[in-house]
């Protein structure tokens, strides 16, 4: 049982629309690689947004995209920049990502898989693409590339960043929004 390499996934869970979206790195999970998932995603989905003012994005409190984690803000300012969408981010407290909708979507795909010989790559994005979430297939994607650990922005470099967050009034620590600067 050697194994012909390593997949990393992030999940993305459309709501109203019922759509699971499972992204796959082989290198690993970093503020950045989920950055990168984001934008992959919305350059395939976003199409499907072009309406909205106010994309929100519930994150558990995993290590990479903590609300402290100066790399993982500064990819989301930039994100919000690029899509000229405001961006909200929702975090769950410690403890308490079951109540994130995503989380039950990788239930759903443990089950599906359960017992199957994920032998290589292909196999593995095969039998994600056969499940269903609320009847329909997820949209599965792969990011190549390596990821480097620990990427970290100085308080003088965070400043600039800093000040583009919103903290909600009452659970600032829970929520911040993210305003796009306009393109001219």
């Amino acid at each position: 049982m050697k194994p012909e390499g390593t997949l990393i996934p992030f999940g993305i869970l459309e709501v109203l629309q019922k759509q699971f979206n499972v992204v796959y790195g082989n290198s690993r999970e970093t503020s950045d690689f989920i950055g990168d998932a984001l934008e992959h995603w919305w350059h395939d989905r976003g199409k499907h947004y072009r309406h909205i003012k106010l994309l929100q994005i519930d994150l558990d409190n995993g290590s990479e995209l903590e609300s402290h984690r100066t790399q993982f803000i500064k990819r989301m300012v930039e994100f919000a920049d690029k899509i000229q969408v405001a961006i909200e981010l929702i975090y769950y407290p410690p403890y308490h990502s079951k109540y994130n909708p995503v989380e039950h979507c990788w239930g759903v795909l443990e089950n599906h898989w359960s017992g199957a010989l994920l032998t290589d790559v292909e196999a593995v994005r095969e039998w994600t693409r056969s499940m269903r979430w609320d009847g329909v297939a997820p949209n599965v994607y792969h990011l190549e590339g390596e990821y480097e650990r620990g990427i970290k922005l100085t308080k003088r470099e965070m400043e600039h960043f800093e000040k583009r967050l919103i903290r909600t009034r009452d659970i600032a620590r829970w929520s911040r929004k993210i305003i796009p600067h306009l393109k001219v």
